[in-house]
């Protein structure tokens, strides 16, 4: 069953963020853009690059009012000893959600069978707390956050411009899409 166009699930749990422990909530997303950013472990291999990468945007992210958390099964306090031992976590400044009882994972679908571990998902999620994106990837393949930040203005395009669309590939700025009866078999 597809989560795109529902409603994230309430959840709270604690999170490490720039160098202090907060709780966050379902609440605490509403008003904004989010990107969930679900990764199996801490101290892995795969992971940190994505992290790191997405560390890379997160100015630009901010500027385009959107806010990441990311998401594993590990407890904030792996996370900032995580934050504290590695040069590409050190740099992170978005929201680290623990989430070691699942609560979050599982809302979110994406919890792997009897491994107590998050699959390698991406949420993108709109400021009513609406899933409007997904991405899920196989163990051994890194996501690209420029792809993210293409992802996420196209989003905000059709939610700023009901009626249009943006094809493949659609980059800030370029012709978007109006479908009509006129469209079909043209494309």
């Amino acid at each position: 069953m597809s989560v795109i166009n529902s409603k994230i699930k309430p959840f709270k749990t604690q999170a490490f963020k720039q160098g202090k422990f907060i709780e966050v909530s379902e609440q605490d997303v509403l008003g904004s853009w989010a990107v969930f950013f679900f990764y199996p472990a801490d101290f892995t291999f795969v992971c940190p690059t994505e992290l790191g990468d997405v560390a890379d945007h997160y100015e630009e992210l901010r500027r385009m009012d959107v806010e990441v958390y990311s998401v594993s099964t590990d407890t904030h306090f792996v996370h900032k000893a995580w934050h504290d031992a590695s040069d590409t976590i050190g740099k992170i400044q978005y929201t680290m959600l623990g989430d070691p009882s699942g609560t979050v994972t599982n809302n979110f679908g994406v919890m792997r069978e009897g491994q107590g571990l998050a699959d390698r998902a991406t949420f993108i999620v709109d400021p009513e707390g609406v899933i409007q994106a997904i991405e899920i990837t196989a163990e051994g393949i890194g996501r690209n956050a420029k792809d993210l930040v293409r992802k996420i203005k196209a989003a905000q395009y059709v939610a700023a411009h009901p009626g249009e669309v943006c094809p493949a590939k659609w980059e800030e700025g370029e012709k978007t899409l109006a479908p009509s009866l006129d469209l079909v078999g043209k494309i």
